[in-house]
């Protein structure tokens, strides 16, 4: 079965190439909400970190890829994160980068893909994300492909002068 690439969209592994488009994203203050981010990353770090990408996610417990066109043009980013193998579990993290390329199915394509390779490759048995209440792009994409809401975390995250809930949602692999 081939998990990674889609109709229109394709995961793959970070590239030396692909330093400024991270660093761009890494440094988007719009979106470090999203990320728990506080402070910017160097391109230096980054750079170790593209050159350390391509270690097993069994040893470092995440595993980032670009959603990538078939023109080559990177798109997003989708991550793996807090991979748990002995739970068979991982957290999911996802941005299309551009508003332009949102609400095009690339999202949608690329958690689809990222679900396929979770459950077969990695024989994980769940994915979870957090998504803040007022998300609800994201909240639309996570339940399109099947994940239910399980829990809410109360004043989870400060942002803006104020708290925000944030919703916990689940997919099992059954």
């Amino acid at each position: 079965m081939i998990t990674l690439k889609g109709e229109h969209i394709y995961l793959r592994a970070l590239e030396p190439e692909d330093l400024e488009f991270i660093h761009t994203i890494e440094n988007d203050e719009s979106i470090w909400e999203i990320s728990n981010t506080i402070t910017p990353y160097s391109k230096f770090l980054i750079k170790q970190y593209i050159e350390h990408s391509h270690k097993d996610i069994f040893e470092v417990k995440q595993l980032r890829l670009v959603i990538s066109n078939y023109y080559d043009a990177p798109l997003g980013m989708i991550d793996l994160f807090d991979f748990d193998f002995k739970n068979g579990r991982a957290g999911v993290g996802i941005l299309v980068k551009e508003s332009k390329d949102r609400q095009l199915g690339y999202g949608r394509e690329a958690l689809k893909l990222l679900i396929d390779y979770s459950f077969t490759h990695l024989a994980l048995h769940q994915l979870y994300c957090n998504i803040s209440e007022d998300n609800a792009a994201s909240i639309k994409l996570f339940e399109s492909q099947g994940f239910i809401k399980i829990g809410l975390k109360k004043d989870w995250n400060y942002s803006d002068g104020d708290f925000k809930n944030e919703y916990l949602y689940q997919l099992l692999n059954n």
